[in-house]
């Protein structure tokens, strides 16, 4: 059983993930919480045919055409997180996924276990590998090609969550950020209320 040194972990280092490329797409806490969503998870891990397809739509409606279908295609990547609300429960495989993958992107600020990142490179690697070879399908109209690419890609990713979840269920507890993800804010005017109204 793998143990965690929590000793590692300090005070200063409970703050707003770092990770640049998270802040330009604007993946802030609340719409990490929104693609934790089964919906979100889901309907965009089933978006990459439509992205092969609109870019091998050149074949049949030329470059301009598939440019539009290929940037269609794009925003609802990116409209994907925002879209949904946030489940009510986390404890999902998918919603542990999607927080696993939060805290495998912070893992410069906060380290995560060594075999577990590795496992993690090398299948970001694979379903990587694939993606491209699928999009150099889609670019060169070979239909063999860009499913061959879908499917590493899938196989890859799919493999990359299950890690993710790994993740997550050995750190969740490991540090005060993490405990707090999925914490309800208590609203103590309310209870007050409650009682209030029991008292009456």
């Amino acid at each position: 059983m793998l143990r965690l040194d929590r000793s590692r972990f300090s005070s200063h280092q409970i703050r707003p993930m770092d990770v640049g490329r998270i802040r330009l797409l604007g993946m802030n806490s609340d719409v990490w919480k929104r693609h934790a969503s089964g919906w979100s998870v889901w309907t965009r891990f089933a978006s990459l045919p439509f992205l092969y397809l609109a870019v091998w739509s050149h074949t049949v409606y030329g470059w301009l055409t598939a440019a539009g279908f290929t940037a269609a295609v794009i925003v609802w990547l990116w409209l994907n997180p925002r879209l949904f609300p946030a489940p009510k429960t986390f404890e999902s495989w998918h919603a542990r996924a999607v927080l696993g993958e939060r805290v495998w992107l912070n893992r410069t600020a906060i380290p995560v276990p060594h075999d577990e990142n590795r496992k993690a490179l090398a299948l970001s690697a694979v379903a990587g590998i694939g993606f491209f070879v699928g999009i150099w399908g889609a670019i060169s109209g070979s239909m063999p090609m860009m499913v061959t690419g879908a499917a590493v890609t899938y196989a890859g990713k799919l493999a990359f969550l299950a890690v993710m979840v790994r993740i997550y269920d050995l750190m969740r507890n490991a540090h005060p950020l993490y405990s707090s993800w999925t914490l309800s804010p208590e609203n103590d005017n309310e209870r007050s209320g409650d009682r209030h109204r029991r008292a009456g």
